[in-house]
């Protein structure tokens, strides 16, 4: 199997649409004004698969009992998905920490979409991957709820935050910066959370005897071998703004779409040189 992690630019004029055999997304956190709902829903027009997983954590319940956001964008993405769905492409829902009401449904389909604890997929190339959102393998989700709650507040502040700041860096014509990601990638028990995730998931995977694991909760795109062992982590849709794809040939990719605030400076790049030509 060949895997890599690609960077999928989107012309603002206009994609060339991809099909995938998969895709897998999961982490979009719809209730929240952290979600980038429209940059997933660009995403999803101009991406087709055979299967689209979607590996929990797709509604955050969590922020949504605090207080009520559901936007016009947020709908029209559960439109999407159930559009696709009737289409005649295969939607998988793997409920997470944060849907995790979901998990009560767990064995039962939803406007053609099944609801699933965990799920196998078997690769063009003939490769099991066990696919899971991976929450359990979190000691704090675990063992320490109060103190996955009060992380889960900490982060949504740090994306307010990260918000106000973005907005005044694309002001200046500066690029998309993730605060929160910056923080998470330079403090090390954080760091080694991470690994502690990874290795406990690949464990499991190895005992029931699959390839790999295909798996989201942590926002980390990654693809890599770890003990002979295929992960996949499919990232998240409110900072990253990722996929995990499965080309016809079983070649796994991470596609890394673009922020909508990269687009508006892209194009306000392209309009004052086109103003400067003149």
């Amino acid at each position: 199997m060949t895997t890599k992690q690609t960077e999928t630019m989107l012309n603002p004029t206009g994609a060339s649409d991809q099909h995938y055999r998969t895709i897998w997304i999961s982490d979009i956190h719809l209730g929240t004004p952290g979600c980038q709902a429209d940059a997933l829903l660009n995403f999803l027009k101009h991406n087709e698969s055979d299967t689209l997983y979607l590996v929990g954590d797709i509604i955050d319940g969590w922020q949504l009992r605090k207080g009520w956001y559901w936007p016009q964008s947020h709908n029209d993405v559960i439109q999407k998905v159930l559009r696709k769905a009737r289409k005649g492409t295969r939607v998988v829902f793997i409920p997470g920490n944060h849907d995790e009401a979901a998990r009560q449904f767990c064995g039962m389909t939803f406007g053609d979409i099944p609801i699933l604890e965990r799920d196998v997929h078997t690769t063009a190339d003939g490769k099991r991957l066990w696919v899971v959102h991976g929450d359990e393998f979190d000691q704090v989700v675990r063992y320490a709820k109060w103190l996955a709650y009060l992380g889960d507040t900490l982060y949504n502040f740090a994306l307010m935050l990260n918000r106000v700041l973005n907005n005044i860096r694309i002001r200046l014509g500066y690029p998309y910066w993730s605060l929160s990601q910056y923080l998470k990638h330079q403090v090390k028990n954080a760091v080694n959370f991470i690994l502690e995730f990874e290795n406990a998931l690949i464990h499991e995977a190895k005992n029931r005897g699959y390839d790999g694991v295909v798996c989201g909760h942590i926002h980390k795109a990654e693809i890599k071998t770890v003990d002979g062992l295929l992960y996949c982590n499919d990232g998240d849709w409110v900072e990253s703004l990722t996929a995990l794809v499965e080309k016809p040939c079983g070649t796994l990719e991470i596609v890394h779409w673009p922020h909508r605030d990269a687009l508006t400076t892209t194009e306000s790049h392209k309009k004052i040189k086109a103003a400067e030509m003149v």
